[in-house]
């Protein structure tokens, strides 16, 4: 039995679970601050704005996560004490730095009645079980926006556009990354995908 909230309305502390995912999920982009997967949800535990997030939980236990904002509100805030603290001065500084510019940029031009869906995430013990699947489908069942947009998906990450695409979600752009980062990461592209609601029979 899975259940999806607002993190905000939980019955329990949901940030040790979503520094987990966090920490798993995006494990990829984070390895030069540490390898270590707890140090890592230790340093990001701080960061989410639990009112913008929703968690599916089974058990008493954080197995999903997703974000979803107007495009302008913040859905984590780094906090550089916190950073340096749990990964030392150096990385931690180095930290609050780079990830500050790719998580807290809001939308330049955000567009009315858009939402935008971040981090999403599923516990490695329950992927292929239908867990993102719910989030999102909550979410656009629960807010009020007309068109969602979901940015940075990892072209190679097949399971993640295979859900996207099923869900009803389409690209509309994507960004080459340059050839030796690409090489290093493993990744080509970063995607953006797009969803619109279709409008009501009643409208």
């Amino acid at each position: 039995m899975i259940t999806v909230v607002k993190a905000d309305q939980a019955e329990l502390d949901v940030r040790p679970g979503l520094s987990e995912l966090f920490a798993d999920g995006f494990k990829e982009w984070l390895g030069f601050f540490s390898k270590d997967p707890k140090k890592l949800a230790a340093a990001f535990a701080h960061m989410f704005v639990l009112d913008q997030f929703y968690v599916a939980l089974h058990k008493g236990q954080v197995i999903g996560m997703a974000a979803c904002t107007n495009g302008t509100s913040l859905s984590v805030k780094l906090d550089k004490q916190e950073l340096r603290k749990h990964l030392g001065l150096y990385k931690g500084t180095l930290a609050g730095v780079f990830l500050k510019k790719e998580f807290e940029t809001p939308f330049a031009q955000p567009l009315p009645r858009t939402g935008s869906i971040e981090f999403v995430g599923t516990a490695s013990a329950f992927r292929g079980q239908g867990v993102a699947t719910q989030l999102i489908r909550h979410i656009l069942e629960h807010t009020p926006y007309e068109v969602y947009l979901i940015e940075e998906v990892a072209d190679t990450n097949t399971a993640a556009m295979k859900l996207y695409n099923k869900l009803g979600f389409n690209e509309y752009k994507r960004r080459e990354i340059p050839g030796h980062r690409a090489k290093k990461i493993g990744i080509n592209h970063i995607v953006s995908l797009r969803l619109s609601k279709q409008p009501s029979s009643n409208a």
